[in-house]
């Protein structure tokens, strides 16, 4: 209102003021404009008092959007997909005034959705996962059915929500696409394209090399602006990494909840088609990859010691989207993944594993390994005892 107020005055100052003769055109633009934003600002107050809710963010219902509370300028903002919203939506208020024992598990859903949100470097992110841990812990020490499917559905839906943000973020932290200038990009496009583009790449950087004033005139104007860029995505990429090693720790512990009470079979079927993100642990931080061998040697060992019946497509997928990730991981002494013993006890359940298998998915299975296991500076897992018995096998079905 104080501007409103002062554009009024300058208007009537600049009406009242008398000169010798007519106005200037100086004065008269001063005057329009001085009228028009008069007007600008009294528009946009009708349009405030009538419309509040367009001038910022509504946040109807129990859940909204956690983002604007719990985000700060040290932490990444998780953005989750309005998909996303709408499924922790419809799990915390569905049956809003159903019996207290659903009140509690659209409790339990809500502090999990919290835990993806809340920086891990805020005190209260170990007040909710303690609150979390009691929570899940008193259900299973009840034993009542109700409290052990509450325990299974809030866990199992934990796992999808916090996987799907941790294969997001490992998205945001791969490298940006270094392939050069408008120009080759376009030719790369095209067939045969980029046989033409790696022989254009070679005679421009040889040309750089000998007249390396003609590089800063478009040959790779595109390659320099992308490095000029590089300095202010560092920052961005680090810190979509810290949250993806937050996100990867927060999977092991839902992990480590579903064992505990018993309902892993639901993490064990997501983590066999999570093909994503297989794909993209390959080239992320060692401790990030640390979290992931840790969930998916869990997961298979839980797979081989399962009193249920796990499907055989289901074990086929576990063993081709994650045997590739135990060969490339990095497995320094900066970052231990698995201890001498540990990593003895997954071969045993991969072996375990592949000889429940049909000779067919036993050959694609260990062909694949051989590949992995060949190009890779690990010596880990070595699956030369089940290759071996899979080549005896088949011998034996020769006529």
């Amino acid at each position: 209102m104080s501007t409103a107020n002062m554009a009024a005055k300058t208007l009537v100052s600049l009406a009242s003021t008398e000169h010798a003769g007519k106005w200037k055109a100086s004065d008269h633009l001063r005057y329009m404009f001085m009228l028009l934003s008069w007007i600008t600002l009294w528009v946009l107050r009708v349009l405030m008092d009538h419309f509040p809710a367009s001038v910022g963010p509504s946040n109807p219902g129990y859940v909204g959007s956690f983002e604007p509370l719990l985000s700060s300028p040290s932490s990444p903002s998780y953005d989750l997909s309005a998909m996303d919203q709408l499924v922790l939506s419809q799990e915390l208020t569905d049956g809003f005034n159903g019996p207290p024992i659903k009140a509690l598990g659209r409790a339990l859903s809500h502090i999990f959705a919290l835990l993806n949100e809340i920086p891990a470097s805020s005190r209260k992110y170990q007040f909710a996962v303690a609150m979390a841990d009691k929570i899940v812990d008193e259900n299973a020490r009840n034993g009542h059915v109700e409290l052990l499917e509450i325990n299974r559905a809030a866990l199992s839906s934990a796992f999808a929500r916090t996987s799907s943000l941790l294969c997001r973020f490992l998205q945001k932290t791969e490298p940006a696409d270094e392939s050069g200038a408008w120009h080759t990009r376009v030719i790369s496009a095209m067939p045969l394209g980029s046989y033409l583009a790696s022989y254009l790449k070679g005679i421009s950087f040889c040309v750089g090399a000998i007249f390396p004033s003609l590089t800063t005139c478009g040959w790779q104007s595109g390659g320099r602006r992308q490095t000029a860029l590089a300095g202010g995505e560092e920052g961005g990429e680090r810190i979509h990494e810290v949250a993806a090693e937050k996100l990867g720790q927060e999977l092991l512990w839902i992990t480590n909840k579903l064992m505990a009470c018993g309902a892993v079979d639901e993490a064990v079927a997501q983590w066999s088609i999570a093909s994503r993100l297989a794909s993209l642990s390959l080239t992320t931080s060692p401790r990030v990859q640390a979290f992931i061998v840790k969930i998916s040697a869990l997961l298979l060992r839980e797979v081989n010691e399962a009193k249920l019946e796990v499907p055989r497509q289901v074990k086929l997928r576990l063993l081709v989207l994650w045997l590739p990730l135990f060969c490339y991981a990095s497995n320094g002494l900066a970052y231990p993944i698995l201890s001498a013993y540990e990593k003895d006890e997954v071969e045993r359940v991969m072996d375990d594993l592949i000889s429940t298998l049909p000779t067919m998915d036993q050959e694609l299975i260990l062909s694949n390994w051989l590949q992995d296991y060949a190009i890779s500076a690990s010596d880990w897992p070595n699956l030369q005892v089940p290759y071996e018995r899979w080549c005896q096998a088949s011998r034996k079905l020769v006529p």
